[in-house]
């Protein structure tokens, strides 16, 4: 973790803890970060990693100049720390959010046009090492400041970057809200079970490990997922069966290409 000045967390909930144990367990030095973070048994805890934590940003010593600014408060709190975060603004200082639905325009309306602003979203695979996060930047954002903001959320899992901020809408439908998606599969799948007669806490344990299992085989795979499909599928055997209503006209992709579109269109109602 190549930080050369201080960082400041503010918000430590459980994406902000995640990132924070990753960031320490990748070799960042505990006295480069500073947590604002107000629940105090949340406090507590977060000290005993050697950081500094303080209740408010007005508690945040007059002189401290940080490298990076995460923001990690939720979207509706959001209003309430930007007016103590304006003091931040400086060309050396990267504001870094990974609060949904917030733009690059809110925070540079709130902090300021010259504002170095990287708009991030992460999903909650991020807790166990797993996740995926998409970024975006500000045009007053310099190239080590978006390779910082990288290695900042490469802690917790991969990165990709996208120079349409738009964009941000339908990475939210697809990855943000995709671990919800996926444990409504890991249900269905076991309820589907039961139907066919199995008993209930087998079918909730055949589908969990099936699905994790499938998982962690496509991430380690260079192969598509097509092609893991095919991998799976004998001909005239039982899975091409079910393959034959998953993928029929009115099957799986439909209905997922709808529900991508409508969590696409309420992700942009919110960011409006």
């Amino acid at each position: 973790m190549k930080l050369q000045g201080a960082l400041l967390l503010v918000g430590c909930g459980k994406m902000g803890g995640a990132l924070l144990d990753g960031w320490l367990r990748d070799g960042l030095a505990a006295g480069q970060v500073t947590v604002v973070e107000p629940w105090k048994a949340a406090a507590e805890g977060i000290a005993k990693q050697g950081v500094t934590v303080l209740p408010t940003l007005d508690a945040v010593a007059a002189d401290l100049t940080p490298e990076v600014v995460v923001l990690a408060v939720k979207p509706q709190a959001m209003d309430t720390v930007m007016p103590d975060c304006a003091r931040f603004v400086a060309p050396e200082t990267v504001f870094l959010s990974i609060a949904a639905g917030k733009t690059i325009a809110y925070f540079q309306d709130a902090l300021g046009g010259q504002a170095a602003v990287v708009r991030a979203m992460p999903n909650t695979p991020a807790a166990v090492g797993r996740g995926i996060t998409v970024l975006t930047a500000s045009a007053q954002v310099t190239g080590r400041q978006r390779q910082l903001s990288s290695d900042l959320l490469s802690a917790v899992g991969e990165t990709a970057w996208v120079e349409d901020e738009g964009l941000i809408d339908p990475v939210t439908a697809v990855s943000g809200g995709g671990p919800a998606y996926v444990f409504l599969l890991i249900e269905c799948l076991a309820r589907a079970g039961v139907d066919a007669g199995l008993p209930e806490d087998l079918a909730m344990q055949l589908a969990r490990v099936t699905v994790s299992g499938a998982g962690e085989l496509v991430r380690q795979s260079s192969e598509p997922a097509s092609t893991l499909r095919e991998n799976v599928t004998s001909p005239a055997g039982t899975t091409l069966e079910a393959l034959k209503v998953l993928m029929a006209d009115d099957g799986l992709q439909p209905l997922m290409t709808r529900a991508i579109a409508e969590a696409t269109r309420r992700s942009r109602e919110l960011a409006s």
